[in-house]
């Protein structure tokens, strides 16, 4: 080989080695898309338009967010772990794709551990125990006498199978060791109305859909499921307060890409999602959802991820649940 064929071999070899890192300092250049695995308008396309929007103020590129709901969350989930990972889908998941499904379906189409790359979580917001205004119990020890001395006969609400709002009552039921009947529904405004309205008398609501309610005693909060005291509902005990330690209920969300992520794409995207939580629109909305930002490391959110499937893992398989 002579000495230019040499240089001119050397060459080549070191942009193609420098190509990787190239296009990671040039990301992003074209638009992203986000893809919310639930239909327009509920809290967590909200949420996810919010970031995007802070997000897109530092990224410099537009991020578009693309609903795909249906299957528990499972098609929009499939689509992102069958997507090419350079950066440009991501996806906001929640306990279902990150804890739940592996344990509800016998087969999923992806592997929750192996088939995206984490890029950080957006937050949690806790679940309340709540009852409709004129149930004979008046608080959380009422209720729970009440519900032991009617095995069977009370029923709850939920937004679905497979809900975290669901598997928050069967945790409950384990815990408390009482026979409570699910009653399922599509989405969180028709169980929230239905049991404003006295249909069905308790479920386990979340603060993004139900602060409002809970505020204006359109229900009765009788426990919150989170570590502590909620600071937008100072006065409500929580579940550990009234006797039942070891039931911390909460949804949670993440950010979500492809198995394969370029690690400096990683860095840039969890970079920009932990800098736009700083941002007074995000607080807002956060506030509003009373929902707790989670600034971190894509590291911390895959544990978190891993460790809430494996602790609801037996709790699923206690109760029975299985949606296929």
């Amino acid at each position: 080989m002579d000495r230019r064929t040499l240089l001119a071999t050397l060459a080549s070899g070191a942009a193609v080695a420098a190509t990787p890192f190239a296009r990671a300092q040039d990301y992003p250049s074209q638009i992203i898309k986000w893809v919310v695995p639930y239909p327009a308008g509920g809290g967590t396309d909200v949420i996810a338009r919010t970031l995007a929007e802070a997000m897109r103020q530092t990224l410099g590129q537009q991020i578009v967010v693309d609903n795909r709901p249906g299957a528990s969350t499972n098609i929009g989930a499939d689509l992102v772990a069958k997507s090419k990972p350079d950066g440009y889908t991501v996806m906001s998941a929640d306990n279902a794709v990150l804890a739940f499904n592996e344990h509800l379906f016998g087969k999923l189409p992806f592997n929750p551990e192996k088939d995206f790359t984490y890029i950080g979580a957006i937050g949690k917001f806790p679940l309340a125990l709540v009852v409709h205004p004129d149930f004979p119990a008046k608080n959380f020890k009422e209720f729970l006498a009440y519900v032991k001395a009617n095995p069977g006969k009370v029923n709850y609400a939920s937004p679905g199978n497979g809900s975290p709002h669901h598997l928050a009552m069967e945790m409950f039921k384990v815990r408390t060791g009482t026979f409570i009947t699910h009653i399922p529904y599509r989405g969180a405004a028709p169980a929230m109305a239905d049991v404003m309205g006295g249909q069905v008398p308790c479920m386990f609501l979340d603060l993004a859909s139900g602060l409002s309610i809970m505020q204006a005693n359109k229900v009765r909060v009788l426990a919150i499921g989170s570590g502590a005291r909620s600071k937008l509902l100072p006065s409500v005990p929580t579940l550990a307060e009234v006797g039942v330690p070891n039931t911390e209920v909460f949804a949670f969300q993440g950010v979500l890409g492809p198995a394969g992520l370029p690690p400096a794409v990683v860095t840039k995207l969890n970079g920009d999602l932990n800098r736009a939580f700083g941002t007074p629109a995000v607080q807002k909305r956060f506030e509003d959802f009373g929902m707790e930002a989670m600034p971190g490391t894509p590291a911390q959110f895959a544990a978190l991820s891993r460790a809430e499937s494996q602790r609801w893992g037996p709790i699923i398989k206690q109760a029975g649940v299985k949606l296929d």
